[in-house]
């Protein structure tokens, strides 16, 4: 069955189900979202950010160790599942107010995406496996968030999706 884009969505049907999702984040930012358990998205706007709901599934992937100019990496480096009540603003500079979700964070290890790229659904591409994750921050089938994260070692996260 496939699964369904965001924009084909109803309201009632985001406000009821459970989404999986990929954030495409630094590596330095990732660090920075586990110490302080949170994510951003989309250089601070809530716009996407507000359509996870709590109890959605998170992993990152990270295509460089710090944005922009980090040394490449393209590894899957932080997964978990959303918390709190919604998004909420921060002041990081007199300039800067950047919109967060609160994110429980799982222990795993790194993965190379590359490892991953010929599993995985929402690459259709294996030549231009990188597309997809332009998007920044976006939905994929539990499915393929299952395989990433077993292969990250966060089993919990699989088990806990399939016993509910």
């Amino acid at each position: 069955m496939a699964t369904p884009t965001l924009a084909a969505m109803t309201n009632e049907q985001l406000a009821r189900e459970r989404f999986d999702w990929v954030n495409t984040v630094s590596l330095a930012h990732v660090h920075r979202g586990i110490e302080g358990g949170f994510t951003q998205a989309d250089h601070g706007s809530s716009t996407r950010l507000s359509r996870l709901q709590a109890g959605d599934r998170i992993v990152f992937y990270s295509p460089r160790t710090d944005h922009p100019d980090g040394e490449p990496l393209q590894q899957f480096t932080a997964c978990g599942v959303v918390t709190g009540d919604g998004v909420y603003q921060v002041e990081l500079a007199p300039d800067f107010h950047p919109w967060r979700r609160e994110v429980r964070f799982e222990p795993c290890l790194p993965v190379a995406a590359r490892t991953l790229l010929d599993q995985l659904s929402f690459v259709p591409d294996v030549r231009h496996w990188g597309i997809p994750f332009r998007r920044g921050l976006f939905h994929i089938p539990a499915e393929d968030f299952d395989r990433i994260a077993l292969t990250m070692g966060a089993v919990g996260l699989v088990e806990r999706r399939l016993a509910a």
